[in-house]
């Protein structure tokens, strides 16, 4: 039976993320990264993609580092985008009031590209046993998990992943999606995990 193995990660911690900026990775997310990139050494990857904000480009860089001979891709469809124009009524206020700063561009192109990733990503494929990396963000690693797990659509809030995290889902032809991984951080030592996580989600 053909099968996909989707890796998902999101980018590594980024530099100065207050900024607005795209300021690439800071330190902890270069030794995230390349430490993420010794743990999948060996994986037999179709390819490895990436979105196009530097923090995604530069995680995929030093984690392809550990996967000689895989292409790298960079993809609009793996981009920072918003997955869903939420209706705020079925939100929480704080929910609410954070897709309130999302523009109108936001809010029509971001839906769109997202339903292209899965449409490219979430599937099984045609024929064969097929692996492949996408380095991105945290809306688009918390869509798919929803979409694998036929949750509300609303639910894509709130999913929030760990710098250099780790989620894989397996798609086949005669099954729904599994997730066999979610937020792994294992490849991390305690000092670089957590990080990208607002201050009261960290355990």
């Amino acid at each position: 039976m053909p099968s996909r193995l989707l890796y998902l990660v999101r980018h590594a911690e980024q530099d100065r993320p207050e900024e607005e900026a795209d300021t690439g990775l800071s330190a902890r997310g270069r030794r995230q990264a390349t430490l993420l990139g010794e743990r999948l050494r060996g994986t037999d990857f179709a390819a490895v993609h990436h979105g196009p904000a530097r923090r995604a480009a530069e995680t995929a860089a030093l984690v392809a580092a550990a996967l000689p001979g895989v292409p790298v891709h960079e993809d609009d469809r793996a981009g920072d985008h918003m997955p869903h124009d939420t209706d705020p009524a079925v939100l929480p206020e704080p929910y609410a009031a954070f897709l309130a700063g999302f523009t109108e561009r936001e809010r029509r192109d971001g839906p769109r590209v997202t339903a292209e990733a899965v449409a490219r990503f979430a599937t099984a494929p045609a024929e064969g046993d097929v692996r492949e990396l996408v380095v991105t963000h945290n809306f688009l690693v918390a869509w798919l998990v929803r979409h694998a797990l036929e949750a509300p659509e609303r639910r894509w809030i709130g999913l929030n992943h760990q710098n250099a995290g780790l989620t894989v889902i397996r798609y086949t032809p005669a099954a729904p999606p599994t997730l066999i991984a979610l937020n792994d951080v294992a490849h991390l030592p305690p000092d670089l995990r957590a990080t990208g996580l607002p201050p009261a989600y960290r355990v």
